[in-house]
């Protein structure tokens, strides 16, 4: 009896992390505004859907395509490096989630790299899966055509 107790609270326990991965669009486009400072989310035909800075890369269609991928951006050398030894990596919306919590610690994990470097100081605390699922509602990916 105590074992399968045990079992079914370790199962419990397995399944809320996926569960809390579940994002809610709409809030996730209000807490892109702490992102707007220097990200953008532009539709290939000139379409603002957040204006924001130039600093980051424009985010749309993220979810979907290869890190480092956005022509003409000046990426960081850590996330190049990501890009060079995973060549087939798309960002999907747990991998973004990972990324936004700690890029640093993300791109150390991801490349073996103790002295990786990123460009984004900034590290989203909280309602990570929201953000991660605006920027897919955002994405070819996700069916969104602008």
């Amino acid at each position: 009896m105590k074992t399968s107790l045990y079992a079914t609270l370790a199962m419990l326990a397995l399944a809320v992390p996926a569960a809390a991965q579940d994002g809610d669009a709409e809030k996730g486009q209000k807490e892109f505004n702490k992102c707007k400072a220097c990200h953008m989310v532009q539709a290939p035909d000139g379409t603002d859907i957040v204006k924001g800075g130039k600093t980051g890369p424009n985010l749309y269609g993220i979810v979907g395509a290869h890190p480092a991928a956005q022509e003409g951006f000046k990426y960081g050398e850590g996330i190049l490096e990501l890009a060079e030894m995973k060549p087939d990596m798309v960002w999907d919306e747990e991998q973004l989630i990972a990324y936004m919590t700690d890029p640093g610690a993300y791109l150390k994990d991801q490349t073996g790299d103790a002295k990786a470097k990123t460009k984004m100081t900034f590290k989203l605390n909280k309602n990570q899966a929201d953000v991660a699922a605006f920027l897919a509602e955002h994405s070819p990916e996700a069916g969104d055509e602008g």
